[in-house]
């Protein structure tokens, strides 16, 4: 019973109408109002933001904060992978041979998520899912140094990617709108797929050129949402001490590339 009820409420809320009246409230003067409820609410840090609470026009503004310098210190190790985002962890897992992970007892294709031509090389690998509710910090930092090897989207409409979202959703990390970077570091590819989230599309990538730099911002979302990261089988090895669920920040280890 639940399932049902839970898509229909999507349907009816995650529409072109309903989508466009979000947006424009987010990004109005009218929205400053609630920036002070909205950091109450989400328990924000407001000491690590770049700027004072009053020094947002707008919610919109507010969600894509950056922070002050230092408040996130990046892993130096050359081969090391970091989080590329303030995010919980949700799942960690292998990609089966058939390139197909399972989350919350559902399976996703991978030949969906990214496309069929660019799939099979992850067949055998990691997958790792981080989730960002409307509490996180909303930019995306590269996880390793290497370089774009190529960029594209895919999807078109977007349902919730929390807990509830992966649970009763269809196929949200396959079938959403999402921004998909693939880079290389050495022999290894990594993709680093942007999932879009209820209501809003808006990925905006912020990187010029073809090179990413571990920790650096390449990236950012206009609302909560997900990033996976795939790894190639034999190409990385996953931090010992991860267990899921984890509350992880920008630029904390997560594993060893190989």
């Amino acid at each position: 019973m639940l399932k049902p009820v839970y898509r229909l409420l999507i349907e009816l809320t995650n529409g072109r109408w309903t989508s466009g009246i979000l947006q424009k409230f987010a990004k109005s003067n009218l929205s400053r109002r609630v920036i002070p409820s909205f950091s109450r609410v989400y328990n924000i840090n407001e000491s690590e933001m770049e700027k004072s609470l009053n020094e947002y026009p707008t919610l919109h503004e507010f969600f894509i904060r950056r922070l002050k310098e230092g408040a996130r210190v990046t892993d130096v190790s050359p081969n090391s992978a970091v989080s590329p985002v303030d995010a919980v962890i949700e799942d960690v897992g292998s990609i089966r041979k058939d390139r197909v992970i399972t989350v919350k007892g559902k399976n996703y294709s991978i030949s969906e998520m990214l496309g069929e031509d660019k799939a099979g090389k992850y067949a055998g690998g990691t997958y790792m899912i981080f989730y960002l509710s409307p509490s996180h910090y909303h930019r995306i930092h590269s996880p390793v140094t290497g370089k774009v090897a190529d960029q594209w989207i895919l999807g078109l409409k977007s349902y919730p990617v929390n807990k509830w979202g992966l649970k009763y959703g269809r196929d949200t990390l396959s079938k959403n709108y999402r921004s998909i970077t693939e880079v290389r570091h050495g022999d290894a590819a990594i993709a680093i797929v942007k999932v879009g989230a209820m209501f809003v599309n808006s990925i905006e990538l912020i990187h010029e050129g073809d090179q990413l730099e571990k920790g650096k911002e390449m990236a950012y979302f206009t609302f909560g949402s997900t990033v996976i990261l795939l790894f190639e089988q034999g190409k990385f090895d996953l931090e010992k001490s991860i267990r899921t669920p984890a509350h992880i920040k920008v630029g904390e280890r997560i594993g060893t590339l190989l």
